[in-house]
């Protein structure tokens, strides 16, 4: 939970802070760049490393049944992918043919954790709609998949500098990431829910 919250802040405040960085068009990952950018590297890793403790959590929780494996695996290399992107800059998105060494690092660890949030919500979805503790998470599950899997393919299409979102690139990132993190959010408040429900059961027992 505390690592949704905090990735979301940052980006978001010092998004608005940072001189001559503008949200709407610019990735949230170019916050890097500059003399302060190790707010938006530290806001990687330590997002990152939540993330893979909470991957962890649901290890821990789901210990048989569907997605029990797989589900969990998925979250801890979304954390991995994080901590990866914090330890290598990326590029400005001007430069489209002076792609550096980290540059390169950073952008296909980006892209794995982008393809890995919608996978890890359909995966997670077919858990949560047979599991009756978690079928109230079912619906909201599957609907952020299939949002993120648009949202991605626009992504996609607003990289490029012909396109009409070419100016808008930063806010379809900026959408994307904020479903995941609320996604995350959510679910990590449930696993809390439920592991407290379930020790104060044993201690009564």
């Amino acid at each position: 939970m505390a690592g949704s919250v905090l990735f979301v802040s940052v980006f978001t405040v010092y998004g608005w802070l940072c001189p001559g960085y503008s949200p709407a068009s610019m990735f949230v990952s170019e916050l890097s760049l500059g003399p302060y950018g190790w707010v938006q590297m530290l806001n990687f890793l330590l997002t990152g490393a939540l993330v893979v403790v909470f991957g962890r959590g649901l290890a821990a929780h789901f210990t048989a049944g569907a997605a029990s494996r797989t589900g969990p695996v998925l979250v801890q290399c979304m954390g991995v992918s994080l901590i990866v992107s914090g330890l290598f800059a990326t590029d400005p998105s001007a430069m489209f043919d002076q792609a550096s060494a980290h540059g390169v690092v950073h952008g296909i660890f980006g892209a794995i954790f982008f393809t890995l949030a919608p996978v890890s919500c359909f995966v997670f979805y077919r858990r949560f709609r047979s599991d009756r503790a978690w079928r109230p998470l079912a619906g909201w599950t599957l609907a952020a998949g299939v949002l993120l899997t648009v949202g991605i393919g626009l992504l996609k299409v607003s990289q490029q500098p012909g396109s009409g979102l070419f100016e808008w690139k930063g806010l379809v990132q900026r959408v994307i990431l904020v479903t995941i993190m609320a996604w995350i959010f959510a679910v990590a408040a449930r696993l809390r829910r439920l592991d407290r429900a379930e020790s104060a059961l044993q201690a009564k027992a």
